[in-house]
């Protein structure tokens, strides 16, 4: 009997290429990672689900996250010691979205890798903000990945036809715009073209906007955990702790995610080609090439703000996140900054050392 083809279990873990490459070292297993906890990582072979650690080498703390595996990575490992396999390098990755991680340390995160898509969670009820969108419409376009707007909760929401009219303007001709009822088996069928067999999705989003809801119901069953929503403010507790990759049943995967608090830029987003591109526009339209875009006679941008084409709040989210852009950039251009936050990333653990002792 001729054994099957190397690739076929792993293709229902999203490998897309024709063949394997061939193996850095002997007896390498390639798998992928669908579970990453602070030391240690489920991944997943195509045929079951292993544990696996990397070399102590690059646990610590002053490696860059870039080069540590993250959910989506395809990785090969080493045999088992103990049941445990020891991750030994990473395939490049075809696409990565990522963010400068919460806090002031300055270091950026890869929230999934190896994704063909990324929907935008965002819900029709308190947790409904546009600006939170173009934020992450900023870092999906770096990404390498395509941005889908997914706004849930579409039977309770007050002026839907507005709201979504609203999201379709900014997203323009850079994103899809869904508005469902996540638990609404036949609405969320509206997002199958997203879904082939082999694409791996990511979602993103606040707390409480509907993600593992979502997840559940492309499942067909109650795998993630869900709570209810504070009414005051239409946050959820973060019932998904930690990122996973599951595998849906058409054949795709699609990475549930911890809800985002903040969603912070790196400095390589192109803020002026996703949600500002009307924006960017009219720059070139001043009557004067160095327009800044204040009192200046002739001034489109300022004539698109006073007759309404462009919301002014809008305008100032644009001006906001090319500066935080540019800002990211500057740091991570200059090597004084980055030894300077290293050494404060130092001082803080120490400090966290003296106070609570080693763990």
């Amino acid at each position: 009997m001729t054994p099957p083809e190397p690739t076929v279990p792993l293709r229902r873990i999203g490998w897309r290429e024709p063949s394997l490459p061939p193996p850095p070292f002997p007896e390498a297993k390639l798998a992928r990672v669908i579970v990453q906890h602070r030391n240690a990582f489920e991944v997943h072979d195509g045929t079951a689900v292993l544990w696996a650690r990397t070399k102590s080498s690059a646990r610590r703390k002053d490696r860059e996250d870039a080069i540590r595996p993250s959910v989506g990575d395809w990785v090969w490992m080493s045999p088992a010691i103990n049941e445990e396999w020891q991750i030994e390098a990473l395939l490049p990755r075809r696409s990565q979205l990522r963010r400068v991680a919460a806090g002031e340390t300055g270091r950026e995160q890869i929230i999934a890798a190896n994704i063909d898509t990324v929907l935008i969670v965002c819900g029709l009820d308190g947790d409904y903000n546009p600006r939170r969108i173009e934020r992450y419409l900023a870092i999906v376009g770096e990404s390498g990945a395509t941005p889908v707007i997914v706004l849930t909760k579409a039977d309770r929401a007050e002026d839907l036809a507005a709201k979504r009219a609203e999201v379709q303007q900014l997203a323009g001709a850079h994103a899809a715009v869904y508005a469902i009822n996540a638990k609404d088996r036949d609405e969320v069928a509206l997002l199958s073209g997203w879904m082939r067999p082999g694409d791996t999705l990511v979602l993103v989003g606040s707390s409480g906007a509907g993600k593992s809801t979502l997840t559940n119901t492309l499942l067909g069953t109650e795998k993630m955990r869900t709570g209810e929503v504070r009414e005051h403010d239409s946050r959820g507790r973060h019932t998904t702790t930690w990122r996973a990759l599951i595998e849906l049943p058409g054949g795709a995967c699609i990475i549930d995610t911890p809800g985002m608090r903040e969603i912070k830029l790196t400095g390589e987003e192109a803020v002026e080609e996703t949600s500002f591109a009307d924006i960017e526009d009219l720059t070139g339209q001043c009557r004067f090439r160095d327009c800044a875009h204040g009192k200046e006679p002739g001034c489109a941008v300022r004539a698109a703000i006073e007759d309404g084409r462009i919301a002014a709040e809008r305008y100032a989210n644009y001006l906001k996140l090319k500066a935080e852009r540019d800002a990211a950039r500057a740091r991570a251009n200059d090597p004084a900054k980055r030894a300077a936050a290293r050494v404060q990333q130092k001082a803080l653990g120490a400090r966290l050392v003296d106070k609570y002792g080693k763990r």
